[in-house]
């Protein structure tokens, strides 16, 4: 199974990003990506950011990956 995790870019260093996914913050390579800014929404797989998406379109996302969380009882920190 693929999994595509939403993310708000809040530092950049180079093609790394820190990324934060409502709360749990993972390093992400961004060299896929054109033009990220901190404070910008991106879709992340496999610790790649592969496509930048705006905030509604973000925590549209965010709030279902915690619908299946909580239906699931799993911990988003395990999806990433």
């Amino acid at each position: 199974m693929c999994l595509a995790i939403p993310g708000k870019i809040i530092n950049i260093e180079g093609n790394s990003a820190l990324v934060d996914f409502d709360g749990l913050k993972q390093n992400v390579i961004i060299a896929l990506i054109q033009n990220p800014e901190i404070g910008k929404y991106v879709i992340v797989h496999a610790g790649y950011a592969i496509e930048m998406i705006n905030e509604e379109e973000a925590m549209d996302a965010i709030k279902q990956w915690k619908e299946i969380a909580e239906d699931q009882d799993i911990n988003l920190s395990d999806m990433l």
